[in-house]
């Protein structure tokens, strides 16, 4: 059995007075892609913000490949192999696309799946290696969201977090984007995927976990998820 690269055990977590999460736990196999769906406002994001340590649990614990990282600062997570792709790309507009990559360089850690390089990140999105000396902020919306991923994985991580990386892109892009992440999973990185659209997940994961509420109310291999009789427009509305 593979061994697991990122489990949240039991967690709980609060935005001001409102609880998000109740005692969530998900399991993220090594080498694998593990789907996690949920309609607007089902705790998603916040269990990545939990992940990487920019909201700390109120009880539960974060594991990366065995090793506790609970309540640790985000740096020290990223030192353990833990990249995130966030929501909206985020990345720093003002510098070239070559600086956005440089900032994020990290030397490779034991593990780690691949040595990623700026010839590396150019030669998987070939479109900003084009676009290396211009301003990050001019880019395209499917542009920028490849130097998002590309920066993160200058960070040669082991497991690469994906907040709605689909979110406003054209179909075109989207589809290069997913291809994209079925060719880092194929090269063992281990990836937790959130994502609004449920057929794109299903089309690329491993395993499933569906939140409702802030709570797991369903979850498996996905080849389980079409056998099963599971009602999946009472838990994210859509399908």
């Amino acid at each position: 059995m593979a061994s697991e690269a990122l489990r949240l055990h039991e967690i709980d977590a609060l935005y001001g007075d409102s609880h998000v999460l109740h005692r969530v736990s998900l399991r993220l196999g090594e080498g694998r892609l593990l789907g996690l769906l949920g309609r607007n406002g089902a705790g998603k994001s916040t269990a990545m913000s939990v992940t990487v340590g920019l909201l700390p649990p109120r009880h539960g614990r974060v594991e990366v490949f065995g090793r506790g990282v609970t309540g640790r600062p985000p740096e020290a997570i990223a030192a353990q192999g833990v990249a995130l792709v966030p929501q909206g790309r985020r990345i720093f507009r003002s510098l070239t696309v070559r600086e956005n990559l440089a900032v994020a360089g990290r030397t490779p850690r034991a593990g780690a799946s691949a040595g990623w390089t700026l010839d590396a990140v150019f030669a998987l999105f070939p479109r900003i290696g084009e676009r290396r000396r211009q301003v990050a902020g001019s880019l395209s919306g499917g542009e920028q969201q490849m130097l998002a991923i590309g920066r993160a994985l200058m960070s040669n991580p082991r497991v690469l977090l994906m907040d709605e990386p689909s979110e406003g892109l054209a179909p075109q892009i989207v589809g290069e984007v997913m291809a994209t992440i079925r060719r880092l999973k194929e090269q063992g990185l281990s990836i937790l995927l959130v994502e609004q659209n449920p057929k794109l997940v299903f089309e690329v994961a491993d395993d499933i976990v569906i939140l409702n509420g802030g709570r797991v109310v369903v979850e498996g291999p996905t080849a389980e998820f079409r056998q099963r009789d599971v009602d999946l427009r009472q838990h994210l509305g859509i399908f």
